[in-house]
């Protein structure tokens, strides 16, 4: 496998890992069901993809005996179609642990002033 990346990908797990900014000390990973995303005939020989270290190492892996690729010469699309869906299960955890985060008699004024808002978007 390359060098870590950016980006993380594994299809058997069907987990997509950001290893790198906000909130992503060591990689956050998020298990992303959707049957008929994962089933996608171009994913179909993919083991895993590093995206992100640089475009001549960024590296597409096999599960045959296909030898390694750029993620460019895989022609798989671009990077967001992952990216976009582990900033959708990121946002969901954001909120989740807003949501949580509740001291006994704090008014919802209080709460932001000790939080700040409430997430309600988030993009890699």
């Amino acid at each position: 496998m390359a060098a870590q990346g950016n980006w993380t990908i594994i299809f058997d797990d069907r987990c997509i890992i950001k290893n790198f900014a906000e909130g992503a000390n060591g990689g956050i990973g998020y298990i992303i069901d959707d049957e008929s995303f994962w089933s996608d005939s171009k994913f179909s020989n993919i083991w895993a993809i590093q995206y992100g270290t640089s475009t001549p190492t960024d590296e597409v892996e096999y599960r045959d005996e296909t030898q390694h690729t750029t993620y460019a010469d895989a022609n798989l699309g671009d990077i967001s179609q992952f990216s976009s869906r582990w900033d959708v299960a990121h946002l969901s955890q954001l909120q989740a642990s807003w949501d949580s985060d509740d001291i006994e008699n704090e008014t919802e004024a209080e709460k932001i002033a000790r939080l700040g808002a409430r997430p309600t978007s988030y993009s890699s």
